[in-house]
């Protein structure tokens, strides 16, 4: 492994190991079994999902591991490293959503907030269960570390009690895994109170091997976009911030606010409908407004771009040309259109890009998080010196570097 990546993806067997060791010493049982979820990166399509916009998500090696036994009443008891205790006081029969009597605390509203979704859709009565937690998912990253913990809880309870939905990561059933989908979805929005679209879930549960996720967000569709970089020379650097990063502190619901009023206003259902841009622009009185779907808009025509750019052939040439000023205009358009960037993404971006990236952008909902850049594959070290350096120079943390490998989805590790 290159020295400069330090956030190493564990193999499945090592996640395995941990979250079963960790499960053995709180229960003192073993578990059933141990599934696991991939954290996510999006190449191109930010801000997006929630205005029924296309999306390329790739699905991370990087997965949360969850080691789950069932039980035979209603009771949740939860470990994870960061916790060391148990929690032991979620009752299905009483929980509910955020705000409510049955509020679940922290994290384990991600996993505890599946069950009950799955409940609400008519999947159940569930199975109580004890579950042990392991993640090598960079927390507060802008990487889904919330949607790995919720798919892999979800693919888990699938199994366990007998719901058929998610067949394998090998050969997935992808009509169920779009329940499962949903389910995870409802958790994050209802019980953790993240309103946040189904990107996220939907690349842990349907993205494929070596391969970048077309979603369309008015329907959910997929196509599977092959997407080796190693072999054209390049690779994907994720740069995480380490920046402070939430989904649930405001900001994310009010720019999906701003999207709804300004389709309100349009007489439109999504943004995406959106056909005519320069009339939208004078419709709109808000500046706030005219800038939010400027983004969103622009952004969709970059996103299809993208995707077209990849079915067309590897990105060599005036492809990968192209491909950078989309990646590099999508980044400025969230820094100035929706405002979503912060100081840490923008010396990431600008150091990327001064040391010879093939584009560069935030990615996630921003606020803090993680930026990716195109590089040549001989340039990564160089690159992550650089950003690690601009860093250094402005009196920042050091970041954290992930090697952005198309992997596989979620399913059972053991």
């Amino acid at each position: 492994m290159n020295p400069i990546i330090q956030a190493r993806a564990a193999t499945g067997d090592e996640g395995a190991s941990e979250a079963s060791r960790l499960f053995e010493t709180a229960f003192s049982h073993s578990p059933e079994g141990v599934w696991s979820a991939p954290g996510r990166v999006n190449v191109i399509g930010e801000h997006v999902d929630y205005n029924g916009g296309p999306c390329l998500p790739i699905a991370l090696p990087h997965r949360a591991f969850l080691a789950v036994k069932a039980r035979d009443d209603r009771r949740i008891r939860l470990v994870s490293p960061q916790t060391a205790e148990r929690v032991d006081e979620i009752d299905l029969d009483a929980m509910g959503p955020k705000g409510t009597a049955g509020e679940v605390p922290h994290w384990a509203a991600y996993i505890a907030g599946v069950a009950w979704a799955l409940e609400r859709d008519g999947r159940g009565p569930l199975r109580g269960f004890d579950a042990a937690l392991w993640s090598c998912v960079p927390r507060g990253g802008g990487l889904s570390s919330s949607a790995a913990l919720e798919c892999s809880t979800a693919v888990a309870l699938d199994e366990l009690n007998g719901l058929g939905l998610a067949g394998t990561a090998e050969d997935p059933d992808d009509e169920g895994r779009r329940i499962l989908v949903e389910a995870a979805r409802r958790a994050e929005n209802e019980i953790a109170g993240a309103n946040t679209g189904g990107l996220d879930q939907t690349a842990s549960l349907r993205c494929r091997a070596g391969h970048a996720l077309a979603l369309d967000c008015r329907d959910m569709s997929t196509r599977q976009i092959p997407f080796d970089m190693g072999a054209v020379g390049l690779e994907l650097l994720v740069v995480d911030t380490r920046a402070s990063h939430s989904l649930a502190d405001g900001q994310y619901g009010r720019r999906r606010a701003d999207c709804e009023e300004a389709a309100r206003i349009l007489g439109v259902r999504e943004l995406v409908e959106v056909d005519d841009l320069d009339a939208a622009m004078t419709a709109l009185d808000d500046p706030r407004l005219r800038s939010r779907v400027r983004h969103v808009v622009s952004e969709i025509a970059r996103t299809r771009a993208f995707i077209d750019l990849m079915g067309a052939g590897p990105l060599e040439g005036s492809r990968l040309d192209a491909a950078a000023l989309l990646l590099d205009d999508s980044h400025d358009s969230l820094r100035d259109d929706y405002e979503v960037s912060c100081r840490e993404l923008d010396v990431v971006v600008g150091a990327a890009r001064a040391a010879g990236a093939h584009g560069a952008r935030m990615t996630g909902g921003g606020f803090g998080g993680s930026a990716i850049a195109l590089v040549d594959s001989d340039r990564l070290e160089a690159t992550a010196r650089a950003i690690r350096d601009a860093f250094a120079s402005e009196g920042l943390d050091e970041p954290r570097f992930l090697s952005a490998v198309a992997s596989g989805p979620a399913g059972r590790t053991r």
